[in-house]
């Protein structure tokens, strides 16, 4: 788009966009032996710590204006080291919760098969779309993560960044909804981390959003970010 000559034009395409960093939170035990964990209230284990640790410093200097977590244990205590290295107060909302994984939670994946032997098979080789009993699918994720981070950005002003603390799986399905993606790219992406981020920026002057960052993290002991296209 062509900008005025008195360079009225060139600000407004200077404007700035709102950003949300979308974190997952740090490790917890169940993490560690690929234990589903849903809904249950696990807290994070040392490394866990340690991770959230690690990163409150970093997206603090990023600048946040206000943050948001999911209720669950291993959310907000995560989120705990973003309040005290902000200063700031999380808003804790519901829908930021991980995937219900209804009579998988509690259970690894050779437990899962050995204890629900039909249900196991039809789940490896389904799409997504298979539903488990209790469990949710991604739609019913897409239906509540989307509004809840419609809501996030809509929180903030031009510039301005939040910080949302949430889970691995929901967080791959929300990000996708929330970049108008077809649901079926969560998919095709890597897992996140634990204590890494999804960072989604607004181009102001286009009305769009992108995504800008995948699966970056802070070791504990180092200062800047890991990439996922970074050696090692």
């Amino acid at each position: 788009m062509s900008r005025d000559l008195d360079g009225s034009g060139a600000a407004e395409a200077d404007a700035p966009g709102r950003r949300l960093v979308v974190l997952r939170h740090g490790r917890t035990a169940w993490n560690a032996i690929g234990r589903a964990q849903g809904h249950a209230d696990v807290e994070l284990d040392d490394i866990g710590h340690a991770q959230a640790a690690a990163v409150a410093p970093y997206l603090t200097s990023l600048g946040p204006t206000v943050l948001w977590t999911s209720d669950l244990a291993r959310a907000r205590q995560t989120c705990r080291y973003l309040e005290d290295a902000t200063g700031l107060e999380a808003t804790t909302d519901l829908r930021l919760r991980e995937f219900d994984v209804g009579v998988r939670q509690g259970l690894t994946i050779p437990e899962f098969g050995e204890r629900y032997p039909e249900e196991y098979a039809v789940w490896m080789r389904g799409d997504g779309t298979f539903r488990l009993p209790g469990a949710e699918v991604p739609s019913d994720v897409l239906d509540r993560m989307v509004p809840a981070l419609q809501v996030c950005l809509a929180a903030l002003g031009p510039g301005e960044t939040g910080i949302v603390v949430t889970h691995g799986a929901c967080l791959k399905v929300g990000v996708v909804g929330l970049l108008g993606w077809e649901l079926e790219a969560a998919r095709s992406l890597r897992g996140i981390d634990n204590c890494a981020w999804v960072t989604v920026e607004e181009l102001a002057f286009e009305g769009r959003l992108q995504m800008s960052g995948y699966n970056e993290s802070v070791r504990p002991g180092h200062d800047a970010p890991h990439r996922l296209t970074d050696e090692g």
